[in-house]
């Protein structure tokens, strides 16, 4: 699909910098902005795609635009709020149809389960509309190195759902890692208390009624059919393998940010995972992954050496700081993160939010370094969404660039679903090594295998215990590459 080459585009007349066009006058954006409105030529025309969950907030913090289309597969879900809420916009179930029959669409917000966050975000790019979709960016490595790449040819705006990375603390941190406040950083802890959804479960025997409002065949999308059960969605997708990334997915886009920005991180060389039992089916209940970063080039005031960033959810936990008092928490609800210097530490909760230096009795001296990174303000009140509007806005030679914009995003997602990686590939109890560049592992010999949890029963018989397991043996280097770049369903576009 080329992109559209129309004579003047809504998009182009949108960005463009000319105030009069056609014959057509227009009031400069300031004149009208400092009376209290907008002009209606300046309003982007956004669709929004997944609309029953998060997908609505995100609409919100976007209604000073026209929303003009709204995309779900379970119609009972949307008609809870967003379709009472923009009830002339038009309905759809499937996008593909919706990018097909609609040509007034600037820009769309997607919203979906993790699986089918890259073909509406990658057709939207290719017809030069601009994206916004939720974290985790992507449902696989190769998905996200896609997305990346679309976005810099086709030179659309773009941002990821982690609303933190627009935030201040992040910035705060980067500026004091920068500024060498607690010196050179070789090691980090992050955590979350996710999931808070059913995670270590097997797929259900029982095949039960299509609801009339779900779509099953859209829901599912490019994964590999299977019979509806109402145990899948809404929400609860996150803990399936095929549809969700579990609790790293959703959540290190948000906890694992300000360590990828603040030291520069790229590909990681190594990453080890374990966690409690995981199965053929959905993310195990608890897991623990270990990455590996070599050194980067070093900065003025100071060095950026080989680094290894543990990651830890489900309740489970770092070891505690020496710094803290006791009954002083780590972090906040979400998580955090632990940044361990040479001089000193950093922590700070999900989204990057109330940074200090540990102890923390020393924030009251510190001195603030130069702020060097861009604000953009109320970002977790709808300013992340509202910096992605005004670069939706900018052509793309003047356009400053969203915070979390694709060339960002992508690489950083990357890094997060290599840890899904990491714990699906436990079994072969090694230190896999890493090849970014070219997305493979290096170390995965053809004869090596994967054993894995398919059945795992238990219950007591006349007073004693009794164990019922059974183990799939799977190709480790097939199901590696599989994991890696998804094989999609018949009837859905392969990228």
């Amino acid at each position: 699909m080329k992109p559209r080459n129309t004579a003047i585009s809504r998009r182009k007349f949108i960005g463009s910098t000319t105030g009069a066009l056609a014959g057509l006058t227009l009031l400069p954006s300031h004149v009208i902005g400092g009376l209290g409105h907008k002009a209606p030529s300046d309003k982007l025309n956004i669709a929004g795609i997944g609309v029953g969950g998060m997908g609505y907030r995100n609409l919100k913090n976007m209604e000073s635009e026209n929303i003009v289309a709204l995309c779900d597969v379970d119609w009972k879900y949307a008609n809870r709020n967003s379709f009472r809420e923009w009830p002339t916009a038009p309905q759809y179930k499937d996008y593909r149809a919706m990018f097909e029959q609609q040509k007034d669409i600037d820009a769309v917000m997607i919203a979906t389960p993790d699986h089918s966050h890259a073909l509406p975000a990658l057709m939207a790019m290719r017809q030069g509309i601009h994206v916004y979709l939720q974290k985790p960016l992507t449902h696989s490595v190769y998905e996200s190195r896609v997305l990346t790449e679309t976005a810099r040819r086709y030179q659309v705006a773009t941002q990821m759902g982690n609303q933190g990375n627009s935030n201040e603390g992040i910035r705060q941190i980067c500026e004091w890692i920068w500024a060498g406040k607690i010196g050179d950083i070789t090691r980090v802890d992050s955590w979350t208390n996710r999931p808070i959804w059913p995670q270590g479960l097997e797929r259900p025997s029982k095949e039960m009624r299509i609801p009339k409002t779900l779509d099953w065949n859209l829901f599912l999308g490019p994964a590999a059919y299977r019979p509806y059960n109402e145990i899948y969605t809404p929400w609860n997708w996150r803990g399936w393998w095929d549809f969700g990334t579990g609790a790293l997915g959703d959540m290190a886009c948000h906890i694992l940010d300000p360590v990828f920005k603040a030291l520069k991180l790229e590909y990681p060389s190594s990453i080890q995972g374990s966690s409690t039992p995981a199965n053929t089916e959905s993310c195990p209940n608890a897991e623990m992954v270990v990455y590996e970063f070599p050194a980067r080039d070093n900065l003025p005031k100071v060095a950026m050496p080989p680094v290894t960033v543990t990651w830890y959810d489900g309740g489970l936990m770092p070891p505690r700081p020496d710094e803290l008092m006791e009954g002083e928490a780590m972090g906040n609800e979400g998580g955090g993160c632990i940044f361990h210097g040479t001089k000193g530490k950093i922590m700070c909760g999900a989204s990057s939010a109330n940074p200090t230096l540990l102890p923390t009795r020393e924030m009251a001296q510190v001195e603030q370094p130069k702020r060097i990174i861009r604000r953009i303000p109320n970002a977790m009140e709808g300013g992340h969404e509202q910096d992605w509007i005004r670069a939706c806005k900018e052509t793309p030679q003047n356009r400053v660039e969203a915070s979390s914009n694709f060339d960002y995003a992508g690489p950083l997602n990357e890094m997060v679903v290599m840890g899904v990686l990491a714990v699906r590939l436990q079994s072969l109890q090694r230190k896999l090594l890493w090849d970014g560049p070219n997305m493979r592992f290096t170390n995965i010999a053809n004869d090596d295998q994967l054993r894995i949890l398919s059945k795992d029963e238990f219950e007591v018989v006349n007073g004693d215990p009794r164990f019922n397991k059974d183990f799939v043996t799977l190709p480790a280097k097939q199901m590696a590459e599989e994991w890696i770049r998804h094989n999609y369903r018949s009837g859905w576009e392969q990228i």
